[in-house]
């Protein structure tokens, strides 16, 4: 940690800021010191889709540098937030003498390869209805609730969910609209409130 503090350098991002950008070469590790971000890609039709949700404590960009890859995906602040960068030759260098580091790389790139296993099973064979729920509960889970217990602390715009889903902007207002009628959830403008977490459970249709 002493070796990581003498080096590391800290960046404030502005909602709408890149911290890197798909097909960009890594230079070191980033990590998230507060604020939120999100990972997308870039469809060949120009769409954005939405891969990983981000918060504070959280590295990124760390599959790229370890497979010597270019970027496979944007990192975007999400609101006004502060990363901090590790360069390459420090943290490789960490690597290669921590082995209790070393492992926790190893689970963070089996964690990731499990989700995007389980995104490409939903998106091929889950219904919309199911996905957008889904969608709500996998913003829940990273940022959680605000002090009230049901307003998911996170803003998040119809076009951001769409993206996550994987689905036009207005098929996925739509969907809202009908678990808001339905008494599951709150809309106030980009807060959503998850009135009934158990239905959107079984809305989402997923064990947990």
């Amino acid at each position: 940690m002493r070796e990581i503090d003498a080096e590391k350098t800290c960046t404030s991002y502005k909602k709408g800021e890149y911290i890197f950008k798909e097909g960009a070469r890594p230079f070191g590790i980033y990590c998230v010191n507060h604020g939120k971000i999100k990972l997308s890609k870039q469809g060949d039709d120009g769409k954005e889709q939405i891969i990983r949700l981000v918060k504070p404590g959280d590295p990124l960009g760390y599959r790229s540098l370890l497979s010597g890859d270019r970027y496979n995906a944007s990192a975007i602040a999400l609101e006004n937030s502060g990363v901090c960068f590790i360069p390459k030759d420090l943290f490789m260098g960490i690597l290669q003498k921590d082995s209790s580091l070393t492992l926790e790389m190893l689970k963070l790139l089996s964690d990731d390869l499990k989700k995007a296993e389980q995104q490409i099973t939903h998106l091929a064979q889950k219904p919309v209805r199911e996905r957008v729920a889904e969608a709500l509960l996998f913003i829940k889970e990273t940022y959680g609730f605000e002090e009230d217990g049901q307003t998911i602390a996170a803003a998040f715009s119809r076009e951001d969910i769409a993206n996550i889903v994987g689905t036009a902007t207005e098929t996925t207002i739509r969907l809202l609209s009908e678990l808001n009628r339905e008494g599951l959830i709150q809309l106030n403008g980009k807060k959503i409130v998850i009135l009934d977490l158990k239905k959107l459970v079984r809305v989402a249709d997923i064990s947990d």
